[in-house]
């Protein structure tokens, strides 16, 4: 009887240390010692080889020195803007600066459209380019839109019956409708307002310097 209770509280004592173990992270057989001895040397191995894990947008590329990012056009171009709209829009910067002037006037819904239907243009998946359809349906046609143009009713009624069968074409008469607007009422503003002659000046700037 007395060595069963001896065995008893052996054991009970050997379950309390290897509960006590566990709480502090280290197995049952090692000592207290060797087990912060080990954790440390996993530290310094860490501190030395971080992990190649590192997530893509976690890194800083270091941008190579002489290269600088040109925002503004050269006198050059921005006087090629005015031959036409075409010249304009082709133009990164150009397409920038008269976005943002009809957006002053409140009508940079036009040439959002027309942005939307070159986009459209270059989708090949038919299920992309029906959700697509739709989306600019509901954006620029569709009555009370957060963008509506100024469209006819053939126009409209024509897109309509094109969202049955979307193709690259669905959208093909009102942009054109969209681009004559622009080129006959909002180009010719735009060549006349403040901030193309303050580009031009700017640029004129830049070469005299």
């Amino acid at each position: 009887m007395q060595s069963s209770l001896i065995l008893l509280q052996s054991n009970h004592s050997l379950s309390k240390r290897e509960y006590r173990h566990k709480q502090e992270g280290m197995p049952a057989n090692m000592n207290k010692q060797s087990f912060i001895k080990g954790l440390k040397n996993r530290c310094s191995h860490l501190l030395r080889h971080p992990k190649a894990t590192t997530e893509p947008s976690q890194l800083v590329k270091a941008k190579p020195r002489g290269h600088k990012l040109l925002l503004n056009p050269t006198r050059e171009e921005a006087l090629k803007w005015a031959e036409s709209l075409d010249d304009l829009m082709s133009h990164k910067y150009g397409l920038i600066a008269f976005r943002n002037f009809l957006k002053s006037e409140y009508n940079d819904e036009n040439i959002d459209f027309w942005l939307a239907c070159e986009d459209y243009k270059k989708i090949i998946s038919p299920t992309k380019r029906a959700a697509k359809a739709q989306k600019i349906f509901s954006d620029f046609v569709e009555p009370m839109s957060p963008k509506e143009l100024n469209l006819d009713y053939y126009t409209k009624d024509n897109i309509t019956q094109n969202l049955q069968h979307p193709s690259c074409s669905c959208f093909e008469a009102a942009q054109k409708k969209v681009y004559a607007l622009m080129e006959n009422n909002c180009y010719a503003r735009f060549l006349q307002s403040d901030l193309y002659q303050n580009i031009l000046n700017s640029t004129q700037g830049h070469q005299q310097t």
